[in-house]
């Protein structure tokens, strides 16, 4: 009878230490994070969409690029050229178009410069227009405004189907060289995000609600749970109601997303932690802003930094509801949509001159009050599908984001940040697979020991 010995059990020592070598690897693997926190300095770039197409600036009307809605595309603003896209509308839908414009990270501005977004139809009627500057402390961030054109009853203008251009434009002079690259230009980078909004299929009110509750709302004070901001509205970080904790350095943008629903109120505070040093004070130090599905801006609120800890909430806001888009003014105006909201969290690049470069400690309170109602009833699907429609879970966000590490019930693998649960899942199944073959690995060692000590009372000579 052939007994396994010289090769065959070197072959078998060979093949088990493979696996639990393979094992350990693996679980050595998946305790790799997939995202790292801020650490430094350098502030990350806009981040784009994946999917987003080039859309060349023109400087009139002429051979303007077309923006089809549920696109997203990039292009650039040059110095005080105006830029100009085309749309081609019909004459049921309304349309809404964001401009994200983003600065050079060091450019030096000043608190009125920023853009400005219009749309106006083939005979130069605007239709609508927005802009946005930078603000008291200049810092360098993403600015974002948007145009529409909306069919709103008793509004003549901007009805017809036909031919609409978005027209973007600088405002303010500029802060002088650290503004432009190396060939000189005034280049910004553009984003524009066109959405197509159908008509509803019956008749609704025509008239905001003039009674809500407006008590403010008390800020979560659940223990917090990590998040990581994105770099753009692309990559906004996907949060629930609750507290997020996350750093954020000196001239930073951070982007987060909540779904509201049609009937609640969505509140936020952002608490900006303790400077190691105290050195002087910053006016309009950490911006918080509220921007709907499309981008449009609904609130923002701004905190003074001196070194000690500051918070700063969105003051009430009323609920989410179709009929708000005849209001006069906003917040009411821009709460008109259900679907993903973000806030836009930015520190300004001055604090790092006075306090130091960072990381600071950044909580997000994030809150949603009031009771959900049934939507408007559109007459067909708006574009991008489903856009104004939270009935479906974002994905992400079912999966826990890419930002938490761990959901409420504590037991950091139910919820939380997809990485972490690979961690924890894959970890778990690693360490049962290099158990299990490190059991069968001393179960056939001593088998074969045994076998051994037989043989040789058996047979003593041999």
């Amino acid at each position: 009878m052939a007994r396994r010995t010289g090769r065959g059990a070197a072959v078998w020592r060979a093949v088990v230490r493979s696996a639990v070598v393979t094992a350990v690897l693996g679980l050595s693997w998946a305790a790799q994070p997939a995202r790292v926190a801020v650490a430094a300095p350098e502030v990350p770039s806009y981040a784009f969409a994946d999917d987003v197409r080039s859309a060349p600036a023109t400087k009139g009307t002429t051979g303007a690029a077309r923006l089809e809605p549920g696109a997203t595309y990039r292009s650039s603003l040059q110095g005080e050229d105006k830029a100009y896209y085309r749309l081609e509308l019909d004459g049921v839908s309304d349309v809404y178009v964001s401009v994200t414009a983003i600065p050079r990270a060091r450019a030096t501005l000043l608190a009125g410069d920023g853009i400005s977004v219009s749309v106006q139809d083939a005979d130069s009627t605007t239709c609508s227009s927005d802009s946005v500057t930078v603000g008291v402390a200049g810092s360098p961030q993403p600015l974002t405004a948007w145009g529409a054109r909306e069919l709103l009853p008793g509004k003549g203008l901007c009805r017809k189907a036909g031919t609409y251009y978005v027209v973007v434009e600088r405002t303010g002079t500029g802060g002088g060289e650290e503004d432009t690259d190396l060939s000189g230009s005034r280049s910004w980078d553009l984003e524009l995000a066109p959405v197509s909004e159908a008509p509803l299929a019956k008749a609704a009110a025509t008239g905001a609600p003039e009674v809500w509750d407006s008590a403010t709302p008390t800020p979560p004070v659940d223990e917090p749970v990590s998040a990581r901001g994105g770099a753009g509205f692309a990559e906004a970080a996907a949060v629930r109601p609750g507290v997020w904790s996350d750093e954020i350095v000196p001239g930073q943008t951070l982007f987060y997303k909540v779904p509201v629903d049609w009937g609640q109120q969505p509140s936020a505070t952002v608490d900006l932690g303790s400077a190691d040093t105290n050195s002087g004070y910053v006016v309009d130090a950490l911006d918080l802003t509220l921007y709907n599905p499309v981008r449009a801006s609904v609130k923002d609120t701004g905190i003074g930094y001196g070194g000690s800890q500051k918070s700063a909430s969105l003051p009430p806001l009323p609920p989410v509801g179709y009929a708000n888009r005849y209001a006069p003014t906003d917040p009411t105006k821009s709460l008109r949509f259900a679907g993903a909201y973000y806030l836009v969290v930015h520190l300004a690049a001055q604090v790092a001159e006075r306090f130091g470069e960072g990381p600071y400690g950044l909580t997000l309170r994030v809150g949603l009050g009031g009771s959900t109602r049934a939507g408007p009833g559109y007459a067909r699907q708006s574009v991008p599908r489903g856009f104004f429609d939270v009935g479906a879970p974002d994905p992400v966000l079912a999966a826990g984001g890419d930002t938490a590490a761990a959901d409420a019930s504590g037991d950091g693998t139910s919820g939380g940040d997809p990485a972490m649960k690979a961690v924890a899942v894959g970890g778990i199944g690693t360490g049962s697979v290099l158990l299990m073959v490190l059991g069968v690995w001393t179960l056939t060692a001593r088998r074969r020991s045994a076998a051994q000590m037989r043989v040789n009372a058996q047979n003593p000579t041999a």
